[in-house]
């Protein structure tokens, strides 16, 4: 009995420690769970990529992509003309949620390709919804999430974030450079 007891137990803690693993859920002050994915080109990334820096992740279904597109213009035009965010200190990149669409892989890499160039970033491919599982990011939607330096999750939005917030995030992302 004292075996089985035994057993039961350690099982659990097993089975606990296996699934426990699979399903993080970010949220703010979490650290955000490590990933890979690849490029247009199969060039690999993970957050370290970007090691030391800001990162704004945009994970987007295709058929939301244009959700998005004011904020993301407040973003680029804080970094590249104003030069309020420095380069050197922040990255924004998106991941696009392949699972989520009808469209076809080659059509979104072209849609991806086009946005990428438009704001000098990263796109890289979620073919399986990964991130969906790891971090709990919904599908069919738009989220973003702000990571500090050492990739703890300092704001989540999910869906349109108001043009009347936009400065508060670019505020944010200031802030968090400055750390």
């Amino acid at each position: 009995m004292k075996k089985m007891i035994i057993t039961l137990v350690f099982s659990l803690f097993v089975i606990s420690g296996i699934f426990g693993q699979q399903n993080v859920k970010l949220a703010v002050g979490v650290k955000a769970p490590e990933w890979m994915f690849t490029d247009a080109d199969k060039k690999e990334f993970t957050m370290n990529s970007w090691a030391g820096k800001v990162i704004q992740v945009n994970y987007v279904d295709p058929d939301e992509s244009e959700l998005n597109e004011p904020f993301n213009e407040a973003v680029n035009k804080a970094v590249d003309v104003d030069k309020r965010i420095s380069r050197d200190l922040f990255k924004g990149f998106g991941i696009v949620d392949c699972k989520s669409t009808w469209k076809p892989n080659s059509l979104i890499r072209i849609i991806a390709g086009n946005k990428a160039k438009k704001f000098g970033t990263t796109i890289l491919f979620d073919y399986n919804g990964t991130l969906q599982n790891l971090w709990g990011f919904p599908k069919d939607n738009y989220s973003i999430a702000i990571l500090d330096k050492n990739r703890v999750c300092r704001a989540l939005y999910f869906g349109k974030i108001p043009e009347s917030d936009n400065e508060k995030v670019i505020q944010l992302i200031l802030t968090l450079t400055k750390e």
